[in-house]
């Protein structure tokens, strides 16, 4: 049996996009996958994260914000930063082999309503579903 491709997801405070894409990758493809987040900073998993992704059936509420420093350590195959401003504020990523961004608008700045910020997370969450899907479910480690 293969080892599984390690992936860190990586998002200024580890709340929304980085959770998401954390279990969509696992529950899409986590039998290729080892799958993690973490930020720059520590926060609260957003509530509207959990809301969205429980409408496709995938549960992060028990998922927590987790800052660099408690993975430190640990190696990766691929980092990916997902903030629009990662290559600003994420720090270099020596504990993977490669280190790739992708930028995702952040859904907690939709305005409107809270339909309106809702359907904001969803679409960021959409996006970030057809990213992995088009990146990471088509290769095999």
């Amino acid at each position: 049996m293969k080892n599984k491709t390690r992936v860190l997801f990586i998002c200024t405070a580890n709340a929304a996009r980085s959770q998401m894409a954390e279990g969509l990758l696992r529950s899409k493809y986590g039998d290729r996958f080892d799958v993690f987040s973490a930020g720059t900073r520590q926060s609260r998993v957003s509530a509207r994260a959990i809301a969205v992704m429980n409408e496709i059936g995938i549960d992060i509420s028990h998922h927590r914000s987790k800052t660099l420093d408690e993975i430190s350590g640990m190696t990766f195959d691929l980092a990916v930063t997902l903030c629009d401003n990662a290559h600003r504020v994420c720090p270099v990523v020596s504990c993977a082999k490669e280190t790739i961004h992708h930028a995702f608008p952040d859904p907690h700045l939709t305005s409107g309503g809270d339909e309106d910020v809702l359907n904001g997370y969803r679409d960021v969450r959409d996006m970030i579903a057809t990213w992995i899907d088009t990146t990471l479910g088509k290769n095999t480690p």
